[in-house]
Order: C-alpha cells, then sequence, then structure tokens
C-alpha cells in the first residue's frame, strides 16, 4: 500500500511534479476563476505520450484526458481523481489523491474505481477520517451529478459554472481547443 500521492503544479516554473518528486515540463498552465489546466507530455508510458487535466478545487476532483498510443485505446473519455486541491499564493498548486478515481465513458455510464486502496488506505491509516469522509462525500456527490445529467461532464459542470476547454495533444488534431 502506498500514502497518498502528492502532486505540485507549479504555475511559473513552467512544471508538474509528482509524487516520485519528477519535474516534468508543462506545455500549458491556464489559470481561471474555477481551477487550472495543465497539458503536458507523458514520459516513460507505453499507453499513453500526453495529458491534459483540469484541477477542480471547489469539486474536489481533477478531470484528466488522456491521448492514447496506438493499440492501447482505452473506453473512456475521462478520468477524474477524487482530491484535495490546494491552490497556493504564487501560483504553485498541490494535489494530494485520495485513491477513489471516477471513469467517464461520456454519455454513456460513469463508474468508480479503486474502492479496494481507498478502504486499504484508510485501514492503514494513510489517510485521516476527514479526508476519507471528504473523498466518499465527493465520490457519491460526483457520481450522482454525472449520472442526473446522463453521464455527460460538460452538461454537469455547466450547471456548476464551469466550461472546460482543452488544446489537445500537439498535431493530433483531435480536440481543438474551446
Amino acid at each position: 500500500m502506498h500514502p497518498p500521492k502528492i502532486q505540485t503544479f507549479d504555475v511559473p516554473a513552467g512544471v508538474n511534479i509528482d509524487n516520485k518528486g519528477l519535474r516534468r515540463e508543462v506545455a500549458e498552465y491556464r489559470e481561471t476563476p474555477f481551477g487550472l489546466y495543465m497539458s503536458r507530455a507523458i514520459v516513460g508510458r507505453a499507453s499513453a505520450h500526453w495529458i491534459e487535466s483540469w484541477l477542480l478545487p471547489d469539486l474536489g476532483i481533477c478531470v484528466s484526458d488522456w491521448s492514447w498510443n496506438p493499440g492501447h485505446h482505452r473506453d473512456q473519455d475521462f478520468y477524474l481523481d477524487i482530491a484535495l486541491i490546494e491552490p497556493a499564493p504564487g501560483g504553485v498548486w498541490r494535489l494530494t489523491d485520495l485513491y477513489l478515481d471516477v471513469v467517464v465513458g461520456n454519455g454513456r455510464w460513469s463508474r468508480v474505481l479503486d474502492v479496494d486502496e481507498f478502504v486499504e488506505a484508510v485501514g492503514a491509516g494513510l489517510i485521516d477520517a476527514a479526508a476519507a469522509e471528504y473523498a466518499m462525500h465527493r465520490t457519491h456527490e460526483t457520481v450522482a451529478a454525472l449520472a442526473a445529467h446522463g453521464h455527460d461532464l460538460d452538461a454537469w459542470l455547466v450547471t456548476e459554472g464551469i466550461a472546460l476547454t482543452w488544446s489537445g495533444a500537439p498535431g493530433s488534431g483531435i480536440r481543438p481547443a474551446g
């Protein structure tokens, strides 16, 4: 069992620092009143080559869209990490992953993943009762909101005053901005 994964999103330095301390150059950061957008290459992973993420602190989720390599496509449109997200003065954001994830097949389904990891982490004392309760509430509220909006992430988020825009992986031509 691993402790919670903590990432740092250092906007001024243009880097994303993962839980192992690896610094990844970020192609684009964009701060908005509702969150932080990040777009960067994925290094050392055979399955995907690019990730775009939106950190949405008020909802306690990080929404990610992966650009898969040939032969590794997954039947999912968005991956939502349930997390504590702390924007800090000076443009440095911190995300603590709370183990639970929601995968969305946009307009078709949504499902919760990693419940076993969450239960094990709580049992091992890796997250305290307050963080565990927060994670459970955020997960239930997220799944309920997605279901109420036909499992359409954008349809739900617009009711929260959030409109996500994506730049797409360079050269992909798959998803234009806006």
